[in-house]
């Protein structure tokens, strides 16, 4: 699968790039700069390996060339990335927003929030793209650290969110083929509001033991991915 990761030359992008690159998706890093983007690409080669299928260009077309678009930006600049990622994100398109509306945005703390007027940054990336684009928030709580760490697996849970049944298997399917990963329904997206509050708890958790890695498991089955299966 083509994946374009906006924000892929930061941390928790930068990681997703590399573990969707491992698993043999063919992933275009999206940067204000292409050259930058191109860098960053080049980066993941080395890690992954030369094979990898990674590239690097400018936002915009990186978006328009994939069939699955995940944006990974601070929420201080989300509007500004969306509006520009408009013209070139079509109806239909799966874009997974991984926001966390986290107070730094105003000069606040990592482990405090803010709360946007469309009551979640994901609902707020769904309003400033055209109708019908298919918006699903994840990865909110998988540290970018871990992701980054080729020699061990991730040890969490995604809570996936979103209004398309579809769209959130196939987000779904990307993430099971990261090594010990596995996705969770979390319903609507509106359930984002809750969800991506969560990494604040995980960076206070963090500061409390000092580590870079604490995530979630959620107990009750043994998998669960599609609800029914």
């Amino acid at each position: 699968m083509d994946v374009a990761v906006v924000g892929g030359t930061g941390a928790e992008g930068f990681g997703l790039t590399l573990r969707l690159a491992r698993a043999g998706h063919h992933v275009v890093i999206g940067s204000r700069s292409r050259e930058r983007g191109e860098e960053s690409a080049a980066r993941a080669r080395e890690l992954v390996g030369h094979d990898a299928r990674v590239d690097g260009d400018e936002n915009g077309p990186a978006a328009a060339g994939c069939e699955v678009v995940m944006v990974t930006v601070p929420f201080a600049g989300q509007a500004e990335i969306y509006r520009s990622l408009k013209p070139h994100v079509p109806a239909g398109r799966i874009v997974v927003d991984a926001t966390s509306p986290l107070a730094t945005a105003v000069g606040g703390r990592a482990w405090q929030v803010v709360r946007p007027w469309h009551g979640s940054a994901a609902e707020q990336a769904e309003a400033l793209l055209a109708d019908g684009v298919r918006i699903v928030g994840a990865f909110h709580t998988i540290a970018a650290e871990a992701l980054q760490d080729l020699d061990v697996p991730v040890d969490s849970d995604v809570f996936v969110c979103g209004s398309d049944p579809q769209a959130k298997a196939i987000v779904g399917g990307l993430i099971d083929e990261i090594p010990n990963l596995r996705w969770v329904d979390s319903g609507a997206l509106s359930m984002a509001r809750i969800v991506e509050t969560l990494t604040a708890l995980l960076v206070s958790v963090n500061r409390a033991y000092k580590i870079h890695d604490s995530g979630f498991r959620v107990t009750g089955r043994e998998s669960w991915g599609l609800p029914g299966h």
